[in-house]
């Protein structure tokens, strides 16, 4: 019998690998080491002591508040076991919940309270309760903000709280706030303050390893600010929204370290096919009569540039301001971003003044120290609205504002006038006369700001805006990396302004606040709502408060949508 002849399977061709191979344990190791002492070189890491000093403020801010509900209960004459029972739950958020604070950084705080309480109480009596309180500095109340927020200074640690109500006659400790259901039948106010924290703590429940995703975020973070494209009410991206990029990124490489992960964010994104929106789950509707982000239904959603969308319900989009300049702008730094090869050079700061060749300067001018933060945040809430203004203009292809402000006074003297100047660089598609076709949009600027401030009564004596054209060449040297120092021009050149009106009301008051921090532009969010102008006057309670009007020459109206006040994480 012919004898049979075993068959072999073929052999399949070895698999080609392109590109370096894959970093070993020691050398992500090594890396990881290297990325955590340039971070505290920069100060990302809070020391101990720093930390039990922000664990006792907000400790001892739930005490405060636990109080307060109890005595509003006997106020109200209710029954003996209403007050012992009553409860409430004081939490924080942002960037203090995620664990990723930098030296200096604010705290972001929900109270929740029982449904019988009415929210004017909350801004009303138990604002009088703090002031009360001698650790309490710098406090003010913004009752009619998008989000409604009491700011003020607690043991030299700034604090923003929100409040919220949900349907119950107490609120323990135990409460788990991110079940949809207290969402039902909930005020609006108070379904804006509650997402802050739903969102930060589904952030972190989503990601496979927490201490992996605080370390990267740190990084990206830290790039963002050093690159200037860190603030969302000027059109880039804020805290929420960095942190659902890298969870994003996280998910994809569970078991990634952090090194690791800030490469395939550069990596990631860099490839990514914008505008495919980022989710950390499927879009879920609860059918609450809430709006929900959700491109295949709401035509209006599907003109959002930069879709990254929160993972609690309601899912909104947290980079609803970024217009296509700015896109185009943040798409820029990732790619560089993707291309850098040590950690120290991805921190490096931009020189702004070398960028592009057209520019417009604005500057807020106010007569005293204690007007001018109230002016500037008028003033800072309508830039990201000039800056789609001027994207319209057929000469212009790209208007990208520097994110860094530049405060000054002009001369040694405590009364004189206090400025903060701003720069726009411009890029022209043509050449020759290009500014004069931008003088109508800068005086259409400066008429909005005037007619904002007058409506809401935030005018004081000595208040003015301007805004002109400067070429590259007008500036005498670079821009000043300490505030304070001023933008010089050889020749002077014209420029458009508005001057204010005498006082009818008293002057505002804010608690002092460095201009550069991450939290500067938080206190005032013209992009917060659909299509509406956003003014601060003065509350009864001395604060500054927000009232909406119509809005004219201002952007496309696109319906917004956005419940989540974005947080500076």
């Amino acid at each position: 019998m012919p004898r049979r002849t075993r068959r072999t399977a073929p052999s399949r061709p070895k698999q080609k690998v392109y590109g370096p191979p894959p970093p070993t344990r020691e050398e992500e190791s090594a890396q990881e080491n290297d990325l955590i002492e340039i971070l505290k070189s920069f100060g990302c890491f809070e020391s101990n002591v720093e930390l039990r000093h922000r664990e006792n403020v907000v400790q001892r801010l739930d005490v405060l508040f636990k109080e307060w509900l109890t005595e509003m209960c006997l106020q109200m004459n209710s029954p003996d076991i209403v007050p012992q029972k009553v409860g409430g739950k004081l939490v924080p958020f942002g960037s203090h919940h995620l664990g990723v604070a930098s030296k200096g950084a604010d705290i972001d705080i929900l109270c929740v309270g029982p449904g019988f309480l009415q929210r004017k109480d909350f801004f009303s009596s138990f604002v009088g309760k703090l002031k009360r309180q001698r650790e309490v500095k710098d406090i003010r109340v913004i009752e009619e903000a998008f989000v409604p927020v009491v700011k003020l200074t607690f043991e030299g640690i700034e604090i923003d709280l929100v409040f919220a109500r949900v349907a119950r006659y107490r609120v323990p400790q135990e409460m788990d706030l991110l079940r949809e259901d207290w969402l039902q039948g909930m005020d609006l106010h108070s379904v804006r303050s509650l997402n802050g924290y739903r969102v930060t703590e589904e952030i972190l429940r989503l990601v496979p390893n927490v201490q992996n995703f605080r370390l990267a975020l740190r990084t990206i973070k830290l790039w963002a600010k050093q690159r200037n494209i860190y603030s969302n009410s000027l059109g880039f991206l804020g805290g929420v929204s960095w942190a659902i990029l890298v969870a994003r990124i996280c998910q994809e490489y569970p078991n990634a370290s952090a090194s690791t992960l800030v490469t395939m964010f550069f990596k990631e994104y860099n490839m990514w096919k914008w505008p495919n929106p980022i989710m950390l789950r499927e879009l879920k509707d609860c059918h609450f009569n809430l709006p929900v982000w959700d491109a295949r239904v709401n035509l209006a959603d599907r003109s959002h540039s930069m879709p990254i969308i929160t993972p609690a319900y309601p899912m909104q989009n947290t980079a609803f301001n970024v217009t296509p300049s700015t896109l185009a702008i943040m798409k820029e730094e990732i790619q560089r971003g993707h291309t850098i090869a040590r950690w120290s050079q991805l921190f490096e700061k931009p020189n702004f003044l070398k960028k592009y060749k057209h520019y417009v300067l604005l500057q807020a001018t106010s007569a005293t120290e204690e007007q001018h933060p109230a002016w500037v945040g008028l003033v800072e809430s309508r830039i990201r609205h000039l800056v789609v203004n001027l994207e319209r203009n057929v000469l212009v292809t790209r208007a990208h504002i520097n994110v860094q402000s530049y405060p000054e006074r002009s001369t040694g003297n405590a009364r004189a006038p206090m400025r903060t100047k701003w720069l726009i660089g411009l890029v022209f598609n043509e050449q020759g006369g290009q500014h004069l076709s931008i003088d109508l949009t800068l005086q259409r600027f400066s008429d909005i700001v005037h007619s904002v401030a007058c409506r809401c009564q935030t005018f004081r004596e000595g208040m003015s805006t301007s805004a002109r054209y400067m070429s590259q060449k007008d500036f005498s040297w670079d821009l000043p990396q300490e505030p304070g120092r001023r933008v010089i021009s050889e020749e002077p050149q014209p420029s458009v302004s508005t001057a204010a009106p005498s006082p009818t009301s008293h002057q505002a008051t804010k608690r002092s606040r460095s201009p550069h921090s991450e939290t500067s532009s938080k206190k005032f969010k013209s992009d917060e709502g659909p299509s509406e102008e956003v003014c601060l006057s003065q509350s009864k309670s001395g604060g500054l408060k927000r009232a909406r009007t119509p809005e004219s020459g201002s952007p496309s109206k696109r319906v917004r949508t956005d419940l989540l006040r974005p947080a500076e994480t």
